[in-house]
């Protein structure tokens, strides 16, 4: 298969939290996952978007950016925003770390991310942003078995 992009752009809003996971679902459909690999997609896209609603901009208004593509069976997923930037970054990737303990929140999202992809890049600048790159390998097993895509 060829190389494929596409961009996505919204309001660090919760609400927008579900579209992104759905959009970027949809686009890594064309790659024929299975359903644990697209589940392990919106997973990872949801803890990145939800990190950087609450963590980057803090409940504040802000723009989160998704850049996806495909090369091969390979599926890159970067995830952007503006917010304030991680501290340190060795620090928010340990498990049940958060900054936010009134949340209740589990801290394991990058923990998720680390999991469910098979490789994460975290790249922050404090009060400039962090970017989460992200990419999985699709194992195409509805070819592997004959099946028609």
């Amino acid at each position: 298969m060829e190389s494929n992009e596409m961009v996505l752009e919204f309001d660090s809003k919760s609400s927008n939290e579900g579209f992104a996971r759905i959009s970027v679902a949809a686009f890594a459909a064309q790659l024929d996952p299975t359903l644990d690999e697209i589940a392990d997609i919106k997973t990872a896209v949801s803890e990145a978007v939800t990190n950087s609603i609450i963590h980057g901009y803090e409940e504040k208004k802000g723009k989160i950016r998704i850049e996806c593509k495909i090369e091969g069976d390979e599926f890159y997923i970067t995830v952007i925003d503006w917010g304030c930037g991680i501290e340190d970054i060795q620090k928010a990737r340990e498990p049940l770390y958060t900054t936010k303990p009134e949340l209740e929140r589990s801290g394991m999202g990058f923990v998720f991310m680390e999991v469910f992809m098979d490789s994460l890049e975290i790249i922050s600048q404090k009060e400039k942003g962090t970017t989460v790159k992200m990419r999985k390998k699709i194992e195409n097993t509805n070819k592997k078995n004959g099946k028609p895509m």
